[in-house]
C-alpha cells in the first residue's frame, strides 16, 4: 500500500508541473501574433506617410523647374564642395561610428564617438582652402608719440628736485634713448636683423664731498622715488672726495651752435640689406678671394639729455650710418683675411658699398703667402688705420687723470717739444657732423676746439672738473660720462695734422723698411713709454712695396717716436681719432 501511494504522489505531481508551460505557450502565442499585426500596421502607416511626404516634394521640384531655367551641367558638381556645416544636414546618413572590440564603451563614449563621426573633415578636394596666416607687425609710435627732448629734460628735473627733497646737496641727471637697426649678409643669404630701441637714465647725487651714481631703464615714477631714495643712502655711506663737485653756473653751457649732428631720416631695411649685398659682391668678385665673414650694414639715432641742479638743461641728438664687410683669400692653412668699412652721421655722406668690397677683397689677397722681416732698425712706416693709434698713445699720456695720480711720461713735459716744429694735434667736437661732436661736455661745460699740441709743443691736458681741482687748473670742457659712472676726460674729434708729402713720397727714399697695416696687442707702458707690439704688413724695398710679411714685433720709445714722426698728406676723418699715413725712423724690427 505504501508504495502505490508513492508513485500516485509522484505521477500527480509531474501531470501538474507539465500542464502548466502548455498554457503559457498558447498565451505567448497569442501575444506575438497581435504585436506583430500592430508592428505591419505601423510599418503600413509610416510608408503611407513617407509616400506623401515624396509625393509634395516631386511636386515642389516640378513646380520650381517650371520657374527657373534649367541648371547647367556643372552645376552638378556643387554637392561635392559642400561645407563641414552643410555636411551634417545631408540626407545620406552619416556612417556608423567604428566600435571598440567588444562595444566595451559605455553610453557616454558611444555618443562621443558618434559626434566625432559627424565631425569627420572632409575629403582633401572638397575641402575650402584657409587663406595664410598674416605676419603680426608691431606697430611703430607715430612721430607725436616719440619722446620730445623737453620732455625728457622735464623728467630729469623732477629728478634732480626729488633727490634734493631727500637730502642731496646738488645732482645731476642724464637720459640716452637710443634705436638701432642692422642687416647683416654671409655669402648671399641674410643672416641677421636686428632692430633694438632702448633708454637709460642715470642720476649722481652729492651729499657735502660725497657721491653716488645710480641707473635705470624702467621710468616708472614709484621706481624712480625708490632710485633717489637709494642714491642719497649711497652717497651718506662712502668716503670723501674733495674734488668731486658740479661745475659752477659761471661755468656752464648757456646755448651752442647747432652742428648738423643728425640725419632726420630712418632706413628701411631692404636698403640696409642691399647695400651690405653689393658690398659682399664686390668683395667675392675680387680674383683670389675664397670665402666670406660677411658684411654688416647699420644705423643708430640716439637722443641725449642732461640736467643739473646747477641750472644747466640741455639735450642734443646724433645719428650714425656704417657698413663693414670681411673676407678671406686663399686655401688651407695659407687663408689670409683682411676687411673695410665706411662710417658717417648722414646718409649721403658713406662711401659707394662696391668700392668698400672691392678694397677689403684686394687687401685680402695681398696678404698672401706672406714671409719673415729680418731684424734690423729700420723705418716704419704706419698706414692711416695704424697711424691713429700712435695719436692715441700721445693723449692717453695727457689725460687728467694719469698727470694727477702722476703715472705719465708725459706728465712733466707741458709747454715743450714732444712732436716735429709745424705738427699739431687737434680736439675738435664743433666739427659739423663730426662722428663725436657735441655742444656741450658730459658735465655741462661748452665744449671748444682746442690744440693740445701746436707747433710741436704740448699745450693742454685733458681735463674734466675733477682732474681739473686736482691740478688746480679749470676744466676743458673734456667730461664724458655714461649713466652707470661719473664723468671722466675723454677726447672729441681727435686729429694729427697732415703734412706735405704724399704717402709714395714719404716711402720714396726708404731703402728698406716695414709698411705697418695691422697691429696687434698692447704692449704700451703709459709710465715709461716703452712701446712693443706685434704687427704685419708688407716690406719696404728701395722705395717700393715689395711683399707681405708677418709675425713681426716693432718697438721704442713713444718719447723718441713722437719726436721722429713724419705724417703724409692723407689725413682722412673716418674713426674718431685719426692721422695720415706717418713714417718713424729707427724703430726696432724683430723678425726672423
Amino acid at each position: 500500500m505504501a508504495a502505490r501511494k508513492t508513485s500516485a504522489r509522484r505521477s500527480g505531481r509531474t501531470s501538474a508541473k507539465t500542464a502548466k508551460p502548455k498554457k503559457k505557450t498558447a498565451a505567448k502565442k497569442r501575444a506575438g501574433a497581435q504585436g506583430k499585426s500592430a508592428k505591419r500596421k505601423a510599418a503600413a502607416k509610416r510608408t503611407a506617410a513617407r509616400k506623401k511626404v515624396a509625393k509634395r516634394t516631386a511636386a515642389k521640384k516640378k513646380t520650381a523647374a517650371r520657374k527657373s531655367p534649367a541648371p547647367k551641367a556643372k552645376m552638378k558638381a556643387a554637392p561635392k564642395l559642400k561645407t563641414a556645416a552643410k555636411a551634417k544636414t545631408a540626407s545620406t546618413p552619416a556612417p556608423a561610428p567604428r566600435r571598440l572590440p567588444n562595444d566595451k564603451r559605455g553610453p557616454q563614449g558611444r555618443e562621443a564617438a558618434a559626434r566625432k563621426a559627424m565631425h569627420r573633415p572632409l575629403p582633401r578636394e572638397a575641402a575650402t582652402p584657409r587663406p595664410a596666416p598674416k605676419a603680426k607687425v608691431k606697430a611703430r609710435p607715430a612721430a607725436s608719440q616719440a619722446p620730445t627732448q623737453a620732455g625728457d629734460i622735464n623728467i630729469l628735473s623732477d629728478l634732480i628736485a626729488a633727490a634734493k627733497r631727500a637730502g642731496a646737496d646738488g645732482a645731476d641727471a642724464l637720459l640716452v634713448r637710443g634705436t638701432s637697426l642692422s642687416q647683416a649678409i654671409r655669402l648671399g643669404n641674410p643672416e641677421k636683423l636686428e632692430r633694438a630701441e632702448g633708454q637709460d637714465l642715470g642720476l649722481r647725487v652729492l651729499v657735502g664731498k660725497r657721491q653716488a651714481v645710480v641707473s635705470t631703464s624702467d621710468l616708472n615714477a614709484a621706481l624712480l622715488k625708490e632710485l633717489v631714495e637709494r642714491a642719497v643712502a649711497m652717497a651718506r655711506s662712502v668716503p670723501e672726495d674733495p674734488f668731486i663737485g658740479l661745475a659752477d653756473p659761471s661755468e656752464i653751457a648757456h646755448g651752442w651752435v647747432a652742428l648738423d649732428m643728425a640725419d632726420p631720416t630712418e632706413p628701411d631695411p631692404d636698403w640696409l640689406l642691399e647695400t651690405a649685398r653689393q658690398s659682399e659682391e664686390a668683395a667675392r668678385a675680387v680674383k683670389g678671394v675664397t670665402n666670406s665673414e660677411g658684411a654688416e650694414a647699420s644705423w643708430s639715432r640716439t637722443q641725449v639729455s642732461l640736467a643739473a641742479s646747477n641750472g644747466f638743461a640741455g639735450g642734443y641728438q646724433v645719428s650714425r650710418f656704417g657698413l663693414g664687410v670681411s673676407v678671406l683669400a686663399g686655401e688651407g692653412t695659407a687663408m689670409e683675411r683682411d676687411d673695410d668699412f665706411t662710417s658717417a652721421v648722414y646718409r649721403a655722406d658713406l662711401k659707394d658699398p662696391a668700392s668698400i668690397g672691392r678694397n677689403a677683397g684686394e687687401r685680402a689677397v695681398r696678404r698672401l703667402n706672406p714671409r719673415k722681416a729680418e731684424t734690423a732698425r729700420l723705418p716704419v712706416v704706419f698706414e692711416t688705420r695704424t697711424a691713429n693709434s700712435l695719436v692715441g698713445h700721445l693723449v692717453g699720456a695727457i689725460n687728467g687723470s694719469s698727470i694727477a695720480r702722476g703715472t705719465s711720461f708725459l706728465k712733466d713735459r707741458m709747454n715743450t717739444q714732444v712732436l716735429r716744429k709745424g705738427l699739431d694735434i687737434v680736439d675738435d667736437p664743433l666739427r659739423r657732423r663730426g662722428l663725436r661732436s657735441r655742444p656741450f661736455d658730459g658735465e655741462g661745460i661748452a665744449a671748444e676746439r682746442r690744440n693740445l699740441v701746436e707747433d710741436g709743443v704740448l699745450k693742454s691736458w685733458v681735463l674734466d672738473l675733477r682732474s681739473a681741482r686736482q691740478l688746480k687748473l679749470k676744466s676743458t670742457g673734456h667730461g664724458s660720462r655714461g649713466t652707470s659712472s661719473p664723468p671722466s676726460p675723454s677726447p672729441t674729434n681727435l686729429y694729427l695734422s697732415p703734412g706735405k708729402q704724399t704717402p709714395r713720397q714719404l716711402i720714396g727714399d726708404i731703402n728698406k723698411g716695414f709698411f705697418v697695416t695691422d697691429l696687434m696687442g698692447f704692449g704700451v707702458n703709459g709710465l715709461t713709454g716703452d712701446y712693443s707690439r706685434g704687427a704685419s704688413g708688407f716690406w719696404i724695398e728701395k722705395g717700393e712695396i715689395a711683399h707681405p710679411v708677418s709675425e713681426v714685433t716693432i718697438a721704442g720709445n713713444l718719447k723718441d717716436m713722437f719726436l721722429t714722426l713724419q705724417p703724409a698728406n692723407d689725413l682722412e676723418f673716418k674713426y674718431g681719432t685719426d692721422a695720415p699715413t706717418t713714417r718713424i725712423d729707427g724703430m726696432t724690427i724683430a723678425g726672423k
